[in-house]
């Protein structure tokens, strides 16, 4: 027998060598084999072509019914706003009245609202008579919505002091409830009488008070005001109706202001403070966003609250964001000039004779 030839002992070596190979490349260790990955591939591929042939077989079958307890569902609202109700009077009010907080009542005996020890008071607001002022506040503006129909009381402001659980707005509400001077209406729908006045939670300073106060009415009734007037002190006349008005570009012919102020050598004092810390800081800082101004707000906010407004008043939000640099033309005193809610206000008559 005539020996082989050299060339079929390598092509057999080789043949084997590729064969060891692919073995060994299937069973090599990983965190899957390769071998396991073609096994779970193929059973994919099956997997997938059973249910095709299932679902086109299924399309002639008629289609079954599963039955359903209604009562048993509960599809959540999609939007916050879905959650409100409101009757039918509310879109109806257009006066929107402010009284604006200063203090904390703690208390819950109507006798004792004139009683310092029941309010959480800074230092320069003991004695002096200023919580008979404050007092005075609430029952000038319970008195005005009560006289109009189409008014709406909103006290505002927030949580200003780390000692309190509640805000500003809530305790002067609680006394006006425990004063029994909250205005009513009848409603149009239901048998429950509709309190004509409301909270604003989250003011930490006068130009807050107003603006927070139009969104709040807003949300309160689904529309903005006609007509505002401002319930404070005789000394912050200027302060709201030279400033925070024109800031907003309210008109003027529609803003009312009603102050009531201190009594005696305080009311000189009072005045004294209210040009040096708050008239004077806003004719230079006209949104009060920079500076000292500024960091009363920070200083008032010790709970890190945040308002509902842009959400529930999104017409606002330029209005809200708005706080001019010294870069700007005319400063940090340069009026917002987007669009408002109430810019053609001016050119209609008000139906408030409010003075």
């Amino acid at each position: 027998m005539l020996p082989l030839p050299v060339s079929l002992a390598v092509r057999k070596q080789f043949s084997g060598g590729r064969t060891r190979r692919t073995k060994d490349i299937l069973l090599t260790r990983s965190r899957v084999t390769n071998l396991g990955v073609l096994l779970l591939a193929s059973f994919a591929v099956l997997s997938l072509l059973l249910n095709f042939g299932y679902y086109i077989t299924s399309l002639d079958e008629p289609q079954v019914e599963i039955p359903v307890v209604k009562s048993l569902l509960y599809t959540p609202p999609t939007n916050v706003l879905d959650t409100i109700q409101r009757d039918e009077t509310l879109p109806a009010l257009t006066h929107l009245i402010v009284v604006a907080g200063h203090a904390i009542w703690k208390g819950n005996d109507a006798s004792e609202i004139l009683d310092e020890e029941q309010w959480i008071l800074e230092a320069y607001q003991r004695g002096g008579g200023r919580v008979n002022a404050f007092v005075q506040h609430i029952m000038t503006g319970t008195q005005l919505a009560a006289e109009d129909p189409r008014s709406l009381l909103v006290f505002s402001g927030g949580q200003t002091r780390p000692s309190s659980t509640t805000t500003e707005a809530e305790s002067y509400m609680r006394i006006a409830t425990l004063s029994d001077a909250l205005p009513l209406s009848q409603p149009v729908t239901g048998l429950d009488m509709i309190v004509r006045a409301t909270t604003e939670d989250f003011a930490l300073d006068s130009f807050q008070n107003l603006l927070y106060a139009i969104a709040r009415f807003h949300e309160y009734t689904g529309r903005y005001p006609e007509d505002i007037t401002v319930v404070g002190y005789e000394m912050k006349r200027r302060r709201f109706t030279e400033l925070h008005r024109a800031a907003l570009r309210w008109p003027e012919s529609r803003f009312h202001y009603l102050g009531v102020d201190v009594e005696g050598d305080e009311a000189v004092r009072a005045k004294d403070g209210e040009i040096m810390n708050g008239y004077l800081p806003y004719t230079l800082d006209l949104y009060g966003c920079h500076g000292i101004l500024l960091s009363k707000r920070r200083a008032r906010n010790p709970f890190h609250r945040f308002h509902s407004y842009y959400t529930s008043s999104p017409e606002l939000a330029g209005l809200m964001n708005w706080c001019p640099g010294p870069s700007e033309a005319r400063g940090q005193t340069r009026v917002y000039d987007g669009p408002l809610p109430w810019d053609g206000l001016a050119n209609t008559e008000s139906a408030s004779g409010t003075s």
